[in-house]
């Protein structure tokens, strides 16, 4: 199967570039730094270590945030290179770090030999580390091929991606067998690893309950603060086509009981802001753009988050918040979103029955009491009605549980990749 993958991709080869026009025309890529998918580098290779790290979009590129802030502050790792695929993950990076002189992005090119070698050839990577389960074969044979050292952190693999691997057994072995280390973010990817012929696995934990100390990202303009400080205020975050309707359906059942509820609206991919909109304004709701902020008044029943990065900011005045990609049953077994950072930031959270992307830390927040399941706008409204009268966020005790585990598990995966930085 090696060999007809090859194939594939050399044949696919004369076709890239028209593959990346269309995209970019449809606004999928970007303007002009799509051509970094074909190998098109401007930047030249700095001196010294350059540690690589690649994520594939906006998820895994948060999550390794914390990680990527400890790296830069070793001595021997000059510059670090981040690579990413989708265009909302690279419009994250280079907004935390535009002027950040050890650290750079770039997309990562197509999976085609002559493009990976290139990409190789020109950043010589000093180590490799690919996030959760971005793997591509092509590139992960050219890695080891110059002996550069290979590791997987976070690594995820849900049952949907094993038994896609595991339709090519020898083919899947032949890939993750390259590895040099596998740092797994639960059980159940140490079991798919193993039986996909990975070696070198240890679990630490998900990297995702860790976070960036001393951050001043979670700061609010004090003049959007003053608009919006005598309301009931809970979140909608990270949500998918149907989520939004189901929210400004649960608002509606809200405002029958309290009529000073304030919805806060983050959807997962901000391009789809004119469908949301359009979608919400059958149901006569006085929506505001937080980019507009100014214009929001007490008559104000939704603010739509139309930028990325707002996230964290939101979750600090909020009690509560209502995690999407949780409610979709079509999406069932690519479903949920993290929960932790509204939990760290004592929010109660609540969510639909379909997680199974983050099951093991749902299941570890349930077992502290700070997670409840939703069916329905009218379950909605009530859990939120019920936290309002309550009017706690969660225990210092938990946040504090949370926050170990976290540390502990970063502590863990610095601790590894630092042998490989010293060899």
């Amino acid at each position: 199967m090696q060999f007809w993958y090859k194939l594939l991709t050399y044949l696919f080869y004369p076709l890239a570039f028209i593959y990346l026009i269309l995209r970019k025309f449809n606004k999928k890529e970007h303007p002009r730094r799509y051509k970094e998918k074909l190998s098109k580098i401007k930047i030249i290779r700095p001196d010294g270590f350059l540690l690589w790290c690649h994520v594939a979009s906006i998820g895994e590129a948060m999550s390794i945030l914390p990680l990527v802030e400890e790296l830069k502050k070793y001595e021997k790792i000059k510059k670090i290179l981040i690579t990413s695929i989708t265009l909302s993950s690279s419009k994250v990076l280079e907004k935390k770090y535009e002027n950040d002189p050890k650290i750079f992005h770039q997309f990562l090119p197509l999976d085609v030999p002559i493009f990976v070698n290139n990409f190789l050839n020109h950043w010589k990577p000093d180590l490799s580390i690919f996030i959760d389960s971005e793997i591509w074969p092509n590139l992960v044979t050219a890695i080891k091929r110059k002996n550069i050292p290979l590791l997987l952190i976070n690594a995820r693999i849900t049952k949907k991606t094993f038994l896609r691997w595991n339709i090519l057994k020898n083919f899947a072995k032949h890939t993750f067998e390259k590895f040099d280390l596998c740092l797994v973010a639960n059980k159940e990817t140490k079991d798919h690893l193993e039986s996909l012929g990975a070696k070198n696995i240890k679990d630490y934990g998900n990297l995702k309950f860790t976070r960036i100390k001393n951050s001043n990202e979670r700061k609010l303009s004090p003049s959007f603060l003053k608009k919006i400080e005598s309301r009931n205020i809970w979140c909608a975050a990270s949500t998918h086509p149907t989520e939004e309707t189901f929210c400004a359906k649960a608002h509606l059942e809200l405002k029958k009981i309290n009529k000073n509820v304030l919805t806060i609206i983050i959807p997962r991919h901000i391009n789809r802001i004119p469908k949301i909109l359009d979608d919400l304004s059958k149901l006569n709701l006085k929506i505001k753009l937080y980019s507009s902020w100014e214009e929001i008044d007490d008559k104000t029943d939704v603010v739509l988050v139309d930028s990325y990065g707002e996230s964290i900011k939101l979750y600090s005045i909020s009690k509560l918040v209502f995690l999407g990609k949780s409610l979709i049953n079509s999406l069932k077994d690519d479903s949920g979103q993290n929960p932790i950072e509204p939990a760290r930031l004592g929010c109660k959270i609540l969510h639909g029955p379909n997680v199974s992307n983050f099951i093991d830390i749902y299941e570890y927040l349930k077992s502290l009491g700070i997670t409840k399941v939703i069916r329905t706008p009218e379950d909605l409204s009530q859990s939120i009605v019920e936290e309002f009268k309550n009017n706690k966020n969660i225990d210092g005790e938990i946040i504090e549980k949370i926050e170990n585990y976290g540390q502990n598990t970063l502590n863990n995966v610095l601790n590894e990749i630092k042998i490989y930085i010293n060899k």
